[in-house]
């Protein structure tokens, strides 16, 4: 659909201010760094259950929550800082979510030098030459190889991970490009 500037989206950024930017800038587009691409999993995972225009706003609060999402610091989060997550008003408070975020920092920090979470991520990129995706319709909720990949963080220690979950990361992290074949950010990057 077209945009007040006449260019053509993905129909889902056009239902606000703040989803149009980011669909502009960021979704779908290659993430740089482990502490970039830890802060999109830990955002996925608390997007889960909920609308992603509630962590997008949220975002800032987040940052600011979790050390910048810098895999060291949260995975040195103990009891206080639990407590303390737990009082914000600024972040989603919900406990299992909160847990879950400190614990990927923890399972990050013990992949072997030899791997990284880009590298897991890269494994199951979309193929070359994948069709774009003519419809909301035909982007999928999850595939067999974000199910992998949930497989694959869980067996490494991460949680709240799941098929939808990895699926929605991959997306935003450019991993898989599923801009329906209109959409100016497809063709312009």
């Amino acid at each position: 659909m077209p945009g007040a500037d006449g260019r053509l989206r993905c129909g889902w950024a056009l239902a606000s201010e703040d989803y149009q930017h980011y669909h502009d800038t960021e979704w779908g587009r290659a993430v740089q760094g482990e502490a970039a691409l830890f802060e999109r999993l830990s955002l996925e995972a608390f997007q889960s259950g909920l609308s992603w225009i509630t962590i997008l706003r949220k975002r800032e609060a987040f940052r600011t929550a979790f050390a910048g999402f810098d895999p060291q610091a949260v995975a040195a989060f103990g009891d206080a800082d639990r407590a303390r997550l737990l009082a914000d008003p600024g972040i989603v408070r919900n406990g299992a979510k909160i847990d879950a975020v400190i614990n990927n920092a923890r399972a990050l920090l013990a992949l072997p030098d030899t791997e990284s979470l880009g590298g897991l991520l890269a494994r199951y990129r979309a193929p070359e030459g994948r069709p774009a995706p003519q419809t909301l319709e035909d982007v999928p909720a999850a595939t067999a190889d974000s199910a992998a990949l949930a497989k694959e963080l869980k067996k490494r220690g991460f949680r709240f991970v799941g098929p939808i979950t990895a699926y929605a990361m991959l997306q935003a992290t450019g991993y898989v490009n599923d801009h329906l074949a209109g959409c100016w950010v497809r063709h312009g990057n």
